[in-house]
């Protein structure tokens, strides 16, 4: 068995993030020889200039695409959030912390039913302020958009610019 093909096969189909000492213990090769297979890994992506990525994320790893090609997905790959609740999950993580009775005020009831949605797919999480929730954004959330970070500002820096990249091509395509 190919060391590299193995790891790469693990990164490949798992759709969490994974330790070295994971992917050593669950595939039956010693971690000296996953990390070796990581690192070429990463390597031979970045040299082919590929979409894909091996992205590190604290101590883990995981295959992702590249930010730059993630408007292809929508096109390909169903969506599994609709623009309802996509821009109550954007609203939340631009503003948070954000309480769920100010989200209703603003996005509507159906602001209860995105919020529940939301902490189903482990996008958003609340916690008691009073007699309503304090909503912030995961850990998963910024994993799943490839965001590479959690902090509150450089979400907020991320949806910027993806509003941006969305108004760019908007004009190009009216040109």
């Amino acid at each position: 068995m190919d060391p590299k093909a193995a790891v790469e096969a693990a990164l490949f189909s798992s759709s969490e993030n994974l330790k070295i000492s994971d992917i050593a213990e669950r595939i039956g090769m010693p971690e000296d020889q996953v990390r070796t297979a990581i690192l070429d890994l990463r390597r031979d992506y970045d040299n082919r200039d590929s979409a894909i990525v091996i992205a590190k994320i604290g101590n883990e790893f995981r295959m992702m695409l590249r930010s730059e090609y993630s408007d292809f997905t929508g096109k390909f790959g169903k969506a599994e959030l609709s623009g309802g609740l996509m821009r109550t999950l954007s609203t939340i993580a631009y503003n948070q912390p954000v309480l769920q009775s100010e989200l209703v005020k603003t996005r509507g009831p159906r602001a209860y039913d995105d919020v529940h949605r939301l902490v189903e797919m482990d996008f958003v999480s609340g916690k008691r302020s009073g007699q309503t929730l304090e909503l912030t954004t995961t850990k998963k959330f910024s994993e799943y958009f490839g965001i590479g970070s959690t902090r509150k500002a450089d979400i907020r820096k991320w949806i910027e610019s993806q509003a941006s990249n969305s108004k760019d091509q908007r004009s190009e395509g009216s040109e």
